[in-house]
């Protein structure tokens, strides 16, 4: 006999700049319409919802929910890690919302989205981990890293604002940043090069619609990896303006790979994002989970998932 659902939503109430929040009224109302059996809680600080994860686990919640952002479904799901008697998944809310594209769900959801979402169809999902931090999108370094630095008051505490602030973040670190030597280790290759970006990815999208891995399938057991070297500003700018549609890929300036793992080191700690937060290091040891989440998705919505 089966267990009967209890599904648990964790809101990010800051997330979005407050629109995970104000969706509070709407969710219990869906909540009520398609008849789940749910608790909410709301995270009151970086970290918490591990902690509510946790507890919900614990308790034997069958469906734990994140409402939030890329950031809020991560501290989730890594919590779940080989955990697939318990199905996760997102409802979005942040401002990027960058990995519910994997799931085919949009960046705000319809009514139609709902249904589809509490019907609950579920597939795996990789994972990836560097160093002891998982990720469900995407990890990057280089001028990604700097981007996400800038929006970032101190490690873990961001600034509040909106996307056209981000736009210029990016602007800015286009015309300024200067790249870094690093060594690359996959398995008996290694060589040294310099780093503009490094993205090694489960999902395709990052910083809300640059499409920087657009070959990735969230589930093919494999990391894509997107390098691009020394670049002068023409340079960095003709290619900005490839990446949205993920054209720049064919750009000879451009080495793209599938592995599952792989190793970099630089000479100094460099900033690096883990689904879009912030952290440091100089050694970074990346691995593929496979098959490591179980996650609702919409098969009607969905292109990165192989069937």
């Amino acid at each position: 006999m089966n267990k009967e659902n209890r599904w648990a939503f964790i809101i990010n109430p800051v997330a979005g700049n407050g629109s995970a929040s104000a969706m509070t009224d709407s969710l219990k109302g869906k909540i009520d319409k398609y008849g789940i059996k749910a608790e909410l809680a709301f995270t009151e600080r970086p970290g918490h919802a591990c902690e509510l994860t946790s507890m919900f686990a614990d308790k034997g919640f069958t469906h734990i929910i994140g409402v939030g952002g890329d950031g809020t479904f991560n501290e989730l799901a890594s919590m779940l890690i080989g955990r697939k008697e318990i199905t996760t998944g997102l409802i979005p809310a942040g401002t990027g919302n960058d990995f519910i594209q994997i799931t085919g769900f949009p960046d705000r959801l319809t009514e139609t989205d709902w249904e589809t979402f509490f019907s609950a169809q579920t597939i795996e999902l990789d994972a990836g981990k560097c160093n002891d931090k998982f990720f469900f999108n995407g990890m990057g370094l280089g001028f990604d890293a700097q981007v996400a630095a800038q929006n970032y008051v101190s490690p873990g505490v961001v600034k509040q604002g909106s996307k056209n602030k981000y736009i210029w973040h990016i602007l800015k670190v286009l015309l300024f940043y200067r790249e870094k030597k690093m060594k690359v280790i996959a398995g008996e290759l290694s060589y040294e090069t310099d780093c503009f970006i490094n993205t090694v990815a489960i999902g395709r999208r990052f910083a809300g619609g640059f499409m920087l891995t657009p070959r990735a399938i969230a589930n093919d057991g494999l990391l894509d990896i997107c390098s691009i070297k020394s670049l002068s500003l023409f340079q960095r700018l003709r290619i900005l303006l490839m990446v949205p549609k993920g054209k720049h890929i064919n750009d000879k300036r451009i080495s793209y790979c599938q592995v599952p793992g792989l190793k970099l080191e630089f000479l100094q700690e460099v900033p690096y994002h883990v689904d879009g937060e912030l952290n440091f290091s100089s050694t970074f040891n990346i691995e593929l989970l496979p098959a490591a989440l179980k996650i609702i998705y919409n098969p009607r919505g969905n292109h990165f998932f192989k069937t």
